[in-house]
């Protein structure tokens, strides 16, 4: 089995990569089992430099990262551009709160002490949408990572060459071998993984049926899922409105990024 990239305006080929095989699998799985014992153990301050160096990166290759994404995805080059600025700003924000985020949280109880701990949980598999090839996944991945878990991400079948631009830049910031790593693989053996012991956690963003059976999955092994299914979102203009205004953001809500956004607005 084949991934191939298509550019959407030409409908060119751009490339093709081999779809990993049940070894190659499991070779992910276990290196990424032996990276969360590593990770979980490193201290805070070193999480968070990796992802201040992400973030370097992906500011300093931004224009042929943008590049890529309007290649392989079709997003507007400027739409690129901030997308791309986006990811290098949530790198930033968990670099700078985490350690206030994961601090130990105090509980007034008659105990001696009483508190809320937040530790890692392990490796987390990250099922990802085409329509924002970066930003999901730094969306994700960026806490994840801070927090301590390692990140298998399983991205969308049509932005191969993303999803290992990725992982690439995680490589060059100096991350851990296979702390981040991308399994060229199809939806229903990514359902499956969700099963593995190895998994802790998994976070899926697409269409509902795809979070219906990634939750039952999650559920039969009694593990944390976060699902973000899109909506159906209302846009409304009230009588006192300036409706040439209204018309002008209406057309942005709805075409903003080709339409292909969660959060477009979808009934007038």
């Amino acid at each position: 089995m084949m991934f191939t990239s298509i550019n959407p305006t030409t409908e060119a080929c751009i490339g093709q990569v081999s779809a990993f095989d049940s070894r190659r699998i499991e070779q992910a799985l276990a290196a990424a089992q032996g990276a969360s014992v590593l990770w979980a153990e490193t201290p805070l301050a070193e999480r968070t430099r990796l992802l201040v160096s992400v973030g370097e990166r992906l500011r300093t290759q931004q224009e042929t990262l943008a590049t890529l994404i309007t290649t392989e995805m079709g997003k507007l080059r400027a739409e690129a551009l901030a997308e791309i600025d986006k990811c290098a700003w949530v790198c930033d924000y968990y670099a700078e709160h985490a350690e206030r985020m994961l601090a130990d949280e105090l509980i007034d109880t008659d105990a001696t002490r009483s508190l809320v701990a937040y530790q890692p949980l392990g490796v987390w598999l990250a099922i990802m949408p085409w329509n924002f090839p970066f930003w999901q996944v730094f969306r994700c991945a960026a806490p994840a990572l801070a927090a301590g878990n390692p990140v298998l991400l399983k991205h969308a079948s049509n932005v191969p060459g993303c999803a290992l631009a990725i992982e690439r830049l995680f490589r060059e910031a100096g991350a851990p071998d296979c702390l981040l790593q991308t399994l060229l693989i199809a939806g229903e053996q990514a359902e499956a993984l969700v099963g593995d012991a190895r998994i802790r956690g998994v976070s899926l963003t697409g269409s509902e049926t795809a979070g219906r059976r990634v939750a039952a999955a999650a559920g039969a092994s009694i593990k944390p899922s976060i699902l973000e299914l899109g909506g159906s979102d209302a846009f409304v203009v009230l009588a006192d409105a300036d409706v040439e205004q209204a018309a002008t953001v209406a057309a942005k809500a709805r075409f903003l990024n080709g339409g292909q956004s969660c959060i477009a607005a979808k009934r007038f």
